[in-house]
């Protein structure tokens, strides 16, 4: 996300209860929020919820930003999971739809709204990841989609810097054979 310094200082005066800088942040950062809820997301009309979601996250929670790290690498992080959560929501809605007599097939998943776009193996193979190995998502997350840099990562998670590379790989390779295999 290209944010500049205006933008984090908003963040700092939003943090700290300034209802009006708290207004011209979201502001600010609704197409960046969007720009990335529409890269994991490829139906625009879940990106947006998406984004609203997020947005919503940033109302809640900026009061407990702390400014460990830069606000734009917080909103990463809000933005990658808000998307992640529109789509966990969306395809247990599909399985949920009962079959009609008119359509006797369930939707086919990659071909219906936030599962239209190519994507969608790399959330499948996200969902797998967290179910059968939880610790190796996070660095994922945050290196491969939310592009952030080792030290972000570091101080985000608190964890060591050989950690967070042995996980990363370790987690790329899962990833890298799942979606070979589909």
């Amino acid at each position: 996300m290209a944010l500049n310094a205006a933008v984090e200082e908003l963040a700092k005066r939003a943090s700290a209860g300034d209802q009006a800088a708290l207004n011209d942040l979201l502001k600010h950062i609704r197409p960046e929020v969007l720009n990335r809820c529409g890269r994991l997301l490829p139906c625009p009309e879940d990106a947006e919820e998406a984004t609203q979601d997020a947005l919503w996250d940033v109302t809640q929670g900026i009061t407990r930003f702390k400014h460990d790290s830069k606000f734009s690498t917080w909103l990463y992080v809000v933005a990658t999971n808000s998307a992640r959560r529109k789509y966990q929501e969306l395809r247990r809605r599909a399985a949920e739809r009962p079959l009609s007599d008119t359509d006797p097939q369930p939707p086919n998943p990659r071909t219906t709204s936030v599962i239209a776009g190519s994507r969608v193996d790399l959330l499948d193979a996200l969902e797998r990841l967290d179910r059968e190995h939880p610790e190796l998502v996070t660095p994922l997350v945050y290196r491969d989609l939310c592009e952030m840099e080792y030290a972000g990562i570091v101080a985000l998670t608190k964890l060591p810097l050989g950690t967070v590379k042995s996980r990363l790989h370790k987690a790329r390779g899962l990833v890298r054979t799942w979606l070979s295999a589909s």
